[in-house]
């Protein structure tokens, strides 16, 4: 049982992780922050108002220990979402369980570590994919060997589903990639033959759980029957128990509203029992998002509430006490068959095209999840699928858990980001540089070589190294990678019969463009600084482009600067900014600074996110154009409104907006 916790600074994190530990959470998850995520330090340029956002910020040796004083690890099973940088958070842990006295073959825990999924959906990537295996691979190799307890990867279709993937996509896409993995494990020649079944053994998943209960539930029994499948025909794994498809869920967060968020309690629940009520598919950790993180991030009393959501399931009913109660279900059976079968069609699919890594760098994979979740949104915008409040029954009494927004979430100290840089070149100031510097240019060694890269990081990790001295050093050696967007290939998202809404926005777009004499208005999509969920920033450049817009989209990780210059140089009509790491206080600012700078203070701005309201007040009156949070879920009615925005940066009449 645990809730997916980090925030503000390491000190603080340890307060929040030992508080819930009193409260019956049996293990912990650690949310870090997208600079330690992406392998910057906190003084970086793309770490500014990152920090400590989303997660808990860890640069160095001196972090991890803050960050677990009194949680004894020998006795914690502890859950890291961290990808590129896995290895190097995991020799931090390591080394701060050594400094405790623990037996290494005692810890247990998991690391999140697939980075296929990071190119497809989160966007927390660093290197090339073929480094980014070899990544992956020696920690695999080395944990068999010296912590042989601990889940050295965690194949990861959680993410797949929140950019969009259906179940046969969800199922398919885990599956090659964790065929990919163990490939490139046995491929490297650092296992020996008769150690292969604990490799398998050890490979987890981390599995979304949508509301549609029945199609969840099918969803992981037919995973469960394909995974035991492949270990056995493919890998000729006997043993039953290193065949189970072992998997941890955190339940859906994309299908959380804004809009009557006290739904999303009810939500929670179903989606807790889709991976709880049929034994033959129960989960074997479960963690469940707040029912206000929609909103912002969740306060410690809503964290306690989604922990009692589960205790309540285990202690006070009686769902764990019987076997399988689908088993011999016609209709379970049928449904779970035709997914299997739709799922091999698609495997077979992805090793046509030379496996999952060759998927992704074509772009196949992630095109095919931009089109599935432009069609969800479609749905949704149509009425065709429902969503109890925000497109059907929206009427709604006053709510008091949000009576005071402002309250309602928990909000990070800016300032806090100023003594994580202070504490860090501290840090710098008081280490054996010497060292620090010999371990540097022994890891760049091991990486332009094939030794297993983990005895170096781990050596870096005792000298002092921070974070992005580790990444900066694979870098040089790796390079960088800039994932396919997925959205020149997408097909049309939406119908544009006459009379359709988006028919008529693309009257307005193209209007205007006539009178503005251009050919055709210009768009350009940003996500500034080092949020990676580019799910919505994809869509609306998807419905941007169908509606008639010339769309400038680069992918993530971008500074003010270089969106400026690229709106400069593109001579577009609005710059919309897209941002869900809570750094929209810092950033958002910081663009508008630099296009008045430049005399282009007239361009609107347009900027949508979880943005609280008191933030969205402060954006306006800053000058931003207009503000979207999840509340408009109504794509084509946002890119109606932008071109409104557009015409009225021009002092042009306005033009009736579409119903």
């Amino acid at each position: 049982m645990r809730t997916y916790a980090g925030h503000s600074t390491a000190e603080a994190s340890n307060e929040l992780y030992r508080r819930n530990l009193a409260k019956g959470q049996t293990g912990l998850s650690v949310a870090f922050d997208l600079p330690t995520q992406t392998g910057y330090d906190p003084d970086h340029v793309l770490a500014r108002g990152e920090v400590g956002r989303v997660g808990v910020p860890v640069a160095h040796l001196g972090d991890m220990r803050a960050l677990l004083r009194d949680i004894p690890l020998e006795r914690m099973n502890t859950s890291m979402t961290i990808n590129a940088t896995a290895m190097w958070l995991l020799a931090l842990y390591q080394v701060v369980a050594e400094e405790q006295g623990a037996d290494l073959t005692a810890l247990t825990g998991t690391t999140q570590n697939d980075i296929v999924k990071e190119y497809l959906s989160r966007g927390t990537h660093v290197f090339p994919p073929g480094p980014s295996l070899r990544l992956t691979t020696d920690m695999i190799a080395y944990t068999v060997a010296h912590i042989p307890r601990w889940n050295p990867i965690n194949i990861c279709s959680y993410h797949l589903q929140e950019a969009g993937a259906t179940p046969v996509q969800e199922i398919s896409y885990a599956l090659a990639t964790a065929t990919a993995v163990l490939d490139a494990v046995f491929a490297t020649g650092q296992i020996p033959p008769e150690r292969r079944d604990e490799v398998v053994g050890r490979i987890s998943f981390f599995v979304n759980a949508g509301v549609r209960f029945i199609e969840e539930m099918c969803k992981m029994r037919a995973f469960s029957r394909l995974w035991d499948r492949i270990t056995r025909e493919r890998y000729g794994i006997e043993d039953p128990r290193r065949r189970r498809f072992r998997y941890g869920v955190q339940v859906n967060s994309l299908g959380l509203t804004e809009a009557q968020p006290e739904n999303n309690v009810q939500r929670i629940v179903l989606e807790m029992l889709a991976v709880t009520l049929s034994k033959d598919a129960r989960a074997r950790a479960v963690q469940l998002p707040a029912w206000n993180e929609a909103l912002g991030l969740p306060r410690p009393w809503d964290q306690q509430w989604s922990l009692r959501i589960q205790q309540v399931l285990a202690h006070e009913s009686d769902l764990l006490e019987y076997d399988d109660i689908f088993a011999g279900s016609h209709v379970i059976e049928a449904e779970v068959d035709a997914l299997t079968g739709r799922c091999l069609a698609e495997l077979d699919r992805i090793e046509d095209m030379g496996g999952v890594l060759a998927a992704v760098e074509s772009g196949y994979l992630k095109s095919r999840l931009v089109a599935s979740h432009a069609e969800r949104r479609a749905r949704i915008e149509s009425g065709e699928e429902k969503i109890v409040g925000v497109n059907v029954h929206a009427a709604s009494e006053p709510s008091p858990l949000t009576a005071d927004l402002d309250t309602a979430i928990l909000t990070v100290d800016p300032a806090n980001e100023a003594e994580v840089v202070a504490g860090l070149h501290t840090w710098r100031d008081d280490r054996d540089e010497v060292r620090a510097t010999e371990a540097l240019t022994a890891l760049k060694k091991a990486a332009a070589g094939t030794a297993n890269l983990m005895p170096a990081t781990l050596e870096c990790a005792r000298a002092g190294v921070t974070t992005g001295e580790w990444a900066w050093a694979l870098r040089d050696v790796f390079g960088e990678f800039r994932a396919p967007t997925g959205v020149s290939a997408a097909p049309l998202t939406g119908t544009a019969e006459a009379g359709s809404p988006l028919a008529a926005v693309r009257e307005k777009v193209a209007r205007t463009a006539a009178d503005l004499g251009c050919g055709r208005l210009r768009l350009l999509v940003g996500k500034p600084g080092l949020d990676g969920h580019s799910n919505g920033a994809e869509q609306i450049a998807v419905r941007a482009r169908d509606a008639g817009f010339e769309v400038v989209y680069q992918g993530i990780r971008l500074t003010p600067e270089q969106i400026v210059a690229a709106a400069l140089a593109e001579d577009v009509h609005c710059v919309g900014l897209s941002i869900l790491s809570g750094s929209h206080g810092e950033l958002v600012p910081e663009v508008l600074e630099r296009l008045r700078a430049a005399g282009a203070d007239e361009l609107p701005v347009v900027v949508g996110g979880i943005i609280p309201g008191a933030d969205a007040a402060a954006l306006r009156a800053a000058g931003v154009a207009a503000v979207f949070t999840p509340k408009d879920f109504g794509i084509t009615e946002i890119i109606g409104r932008i071109v409104d925005e557009i015409r009225t940066a021009n002092r042009l009449d306005p033009l009736e907006v579409p119903a």
